[in-house]
């Protein structure tokens, strides 16, 4: 069954704030096998002028991929998510995230298609600190892919 169209632009509740630890950061960096001192040692990261250690680039997937499970868990919307895989990713930062943040993420459909029998949905999720700035935008393309017949 084909995603429902009428949710292009349907915006969900920002998140709860996610406090970003060092810990959480260095364990990330370690995970994608990535050395930049700035990712775990304070002093590197400011003498790069930031206040504290800032993240791989990737790694608010993993605050992002949790807003937008309120958006393919959705009843109405109809995706069926065992049939699921990841398209795309991308990511528009303001500034870097750093230990200490409290990150709060908003997720909107952009985008709802049908190709080859596969469903394609676009979610967008913009991502604010505590004081209401933004961080960073990221965007998830999700292919539902087609039934196989019987």
């Amino acid at each position: 069954m084909a995603l429902d169209q009428s949710f292009v632009g349907r915006t969900y509740p920002p998140t709860a704030p996610y406090e970003v630890g060092r810990e959480k950061i260095r364990e990330f960096a370690e995970a994608v096998g990535d050395p930049n001192p700035a990712y775990v040692d304070p002093e590197a990261a400011k003498a790069l002028g930031h206040p504290d250690v800032i993240a791989p680039p990737t790694f608010v997937f993993a605050i992002t991929h949790k807003a937008s499970g309120r958006v393919v868990m959705d009843p109405q919307l109809g995706l069926d998510y065992s049939r699921v895989v990841h398209g795309d990713q991308k990511f528009a930062y303001t500034r870097p995230v750093r230990a200490g943040d409290r990150l709060s993420v908003t997720s909107t459909i952009e985008a709802v298609k049908s190709m080859a029998g596969n469903d394609i949905l676009d979610v967008r999720g913009d991502v604010h600190d505590e004081a209401g700035e933004h961080v960073v935008t990221a965007w998830t393309k999700l292919v539902a892919r087609a039934a196989e017949e019987a």
